[in-house]
């Protein structure tokens, strides 16, 4: 247990479809912190050989999260996975996470994630939020999903904030991913304050590396989450993405690897994918009294 006390946070770029920063699982001397899809082991697996890890602490369930979770129990039998009470069953039955899935990605589902596989329920450690568990803290966090958590790191400060606080590479902005099905954007902007409230000394990601600068990264992305709900409301699907890629554009251009950047954003965060979560937030909350 002192190693992984002491453990500096590492981490890994898992190469997504060959290009870097668009997916990184943090480790934290036996704990990983999303390992990612499937499609990813092949940049993953050599670097976990050395030092198997102990635990999958997934923030939440997502595919480019959580994907490779079965895959990994499989090779290391000792693994225990850690996800929230609300994505659990879906670990242990993935029928349903994969048919929503499938509506957004089609034909791209095998390229981009890879295979599937069921995590047994008795190797999961299921989570309401409020946890200790050293050296660790947890925190229910939803807004970009209704099962997401946060890890406080509390020997480094490092928080490991899986999508609640925003895709943020280089140079570029901090922007919300906000895909369907269940974006909450009141939740959201609850869920910051907690992680604000834990005084980090870095924001960790996974989209992509660590940001020091904690208390700026969350005021952008609260006036970008102002600025998205408007924009959902008053555009239609090409224009909102048309004024998304502007502003990453408007942050990149210029710089050293600009368009290369904005094409890791394109990856990492669909815009048209982004309006059509905001949109369904929007209808539900109109229809809801």
């Amino acid at each position: 247990m002192p190693a992984l006390l002491d453990a500096e946070p590492e981490l890994i770029d898992l190469l997504h479809l060959g290009r870097p920063q668009v997916l990184g699982a943090w480790r934290v001397g036996d704990v990983l912190v999303d390992p990612g899809p499937s499609s990813c082991l092949s940049a993953l697996l050599p670097v976990l050989e050395e030092h198997p890890p102990r635990v999958l602490a997934l923030t939440h369930i997502h595919l480019d999260h959580a994907g490779a979770s079965g895959s990994l129990l499989e090779r290391f039998p000792d693994l225990e996975v850690w996800v929230h009470e609300r994505g659990a069953p879906h670990l242990s039955d993935p029928s349903k996470l994969l048919q929503s899935a499938g509506r957004l990605y089609g034909a791209d589902m095998q390229r981009l994630w890879g295979e599937v596989l069921p995590v047994p329920a008795e190797r999961l450690r299921v989570l309401a939020g409020g946890e200790a568990i050293a050296p660790f803290r947890v925190a229910y966090t939803p807004g970009h999903a209704s099962h997401h958590v946060s890890y406080l790191h509390e020997a480094s400060g490092w928080a490991f904030t899986g999508d609640v606080t925003g895709v943020r590479i280089g140079a570029g902005p901090v922007l919300a991913p906000t895909p369907p099905p269940d974006i909450d954007l009141r939740a959201w902007r609850a869920s910051l304050d907690v992680i604000e409230g834990w005084r980090p000394r870095r924001l960790a990601p996974m989209h992509f590396g660590a940001h020091g600068d904690v208390v700026s990264h969350l005021a952008a992305l609260r006036e970008h989450l102002d600025e998205v709900e408007a924009m959902a409301r008053d555009l239609d699907e090409a224009g909102f993405a048309s004024a998304i890629r502007a502003r990453v554009a408007a942050f990149t251009d210029g710089i050293a690897a600009g368009s290369a950047t904005a094409a890791v954003y394109e990856q990492a965060t669909r815009p048209q994918q982004n309006f059509q979560g905001l949109s369904r937030y929007l209808r539900l909350r109109e229809e809801t009294p």
